[in-house]
């Protein structure tokens, strides 16, 4: 009998690497989002999708609802592949030791994910990376006067909130703001895996086709340097699981990084899929990069290619582009990712036009990060009732 994984979030390509790579390696895969549709659900290798309540909506419900589908899926694997990551973590002490989460714990992430304390953190272990400070601190004051700065959310992902400025400009001191200062360059991302501290695989890249601040094309890129910094972060960090990073390299070629998102990014697609779920399970097992250095989303690429229509050279270049560059979720024997994407991908679609906002922004709004309060209870009836085995399946949603 085949064991199952549950992956928390279906609307995202890169979820659609690690759904494949698990049915390949003979896993059953069921997924869970609070869309009633997404991309990971048009996939022959998702066996079952399940709607359930946004993390910002209610983080409690959300996992409430994903402890009723473990019980009911008998899922003895839990991986989150985007933001919810920071939500579901906490499962990792309210499953029995049968079940696992891909996930270092909720603490470990907060401090990475905080950009001011992963600034700090990396500083502290001797890896570059810009000063930064909260906007309350002190040393704010310092940075935003001292040369050119950038002022960003502490929690913030796909670039979203980051304003620039020049040494001594006026600049608002909001509530969970950071001021970082700011290193001109090249920038570089990183999707990595390790265990126990040790880099298992390391993907470099960088966009080369944007979708507001969200890059819709990626192309991979040689970066020793880049990967030693990584290797030397896992190692200090004594990190397991997936680990990424934005980078700016500077005209000496020396790589700063600026934050630090614990979890899956795009790069996972340069990932050969049949090495990602043995990789995630088995130190020893080898993760090796795809042969194709170019990778595109294409429908959002095909819309960036239309918006330059009358710019002849621009125009005629980005289809040269468009036409030959591989899609992410593209696989001859799962056609239906990419073909029905504008279908999948319309509660998306529908968001952004409803609030006037990118794609990304659309696509990430009911996953973000927002401090919770502490628990009131350690144990919940519905805890009790599954530890009795008297919970079969709930409603999921």
């Amino acid at each position: 009998m085949s064991r199952t994984v549950l992956i928390t979030l279906g609307r995202l390509p890169k979820g659609l690497d690690v759904a494949r790579s698990f049915a390949q390696a003979g896993w059953r895969v069921v997924v869970a989002d609070p869309f009633p549709r997404h991309v990971l659900g048009a996939s022959r290798a998702i066996a079952r999708s399940f709607q359930v309540t946004a993390p910002a909506v209610n983080a409690e419900r959300f996992r409430d609802d994903l402890l009723d589908l473990i019980a009911a899926q008998n899922v003895s694997l839990v991986v989150p592949v985007s933001e919810e990551i920071l939500h579901v973590a906490p499962l990792r002490d309210r499953l029995p030791p049968f079940v696992h989460v891909f996930s270092m714990p909720q603490a470990d992430l907060l401090a990475v994910h905080d950009k001011a304390r992963f600034a700090r953190l990396a500083r502290a272990q001797g890896l570059s990376a810009p000063q930064t400070a909260p906007a309350e601190d002190p040393d704010a004051l310092e940075i935003a006067a001292s040369g050119p700065f950038i002022v960003k959310p502490r929690h913030a992902c796909a670039g979203l909130g980051v304003r620039r400025y020049e040494a001594g400009a006026p600049w608002r001191r909001e509530p969970g703001a950071l001021v970082q200062r700011l290193v001109r360059g090249e920038e570089r991302s990183v999707c990595a895996l390790a265990h126990a501290g040790r880099l298992r695989g390391c993907a470099v890249y960088r966009g080369a086709m944007m979708s507001g601040t969200v890059a819709v094309r990626f192309e991979r890129l040689a970066d020793p340097a880049i990967e030693t910094w990584v290797a030397a972060f896992a190692a200090a960090t004594d990190w397991s699981g997936f680990l990424s990073f934005d980078f700016i390299v500077d005209e000496a070629g020396a790589p700063h990084a600026i934050e630090c998102n614990p979890r899956l990014t795009s790069g996972v697609h340069f990932f050969q899929t049949a090495d990602i779920a043995p990789a995630m399970l088995d130190p020893a097992a080898p993760l090796r990069l795809r042969a194709e250095p170019m990778m595109q989303q294409f429908w959002p690429c095909l819309s960036q290619t239309q918006a330059s229509f009358g710019d002849w050279p621009v125009f005629a270049r980005q289809m040269r582009a468009l036409f030959s560059t591989r899609d992410v979720t593209w696989a001859a024997r799962d056609p239906w990712p990419l073909l029905g994407q504008p279908w999948s991908a319309w509660p998306i679609i529908a968001r952004a036009r409803a609030g006037a906002c990118s794609f990304g922004e659309a696509a990430s709004a009911d996953l973000l990060w927002a401090e919770e309060p502490a628990p009131v209870r350690e144990t919940t009836m519905r805890d009790a009732a599954r530890a009795q085995g008297g919970l079969e399946h709930a409603r999921i949603g």
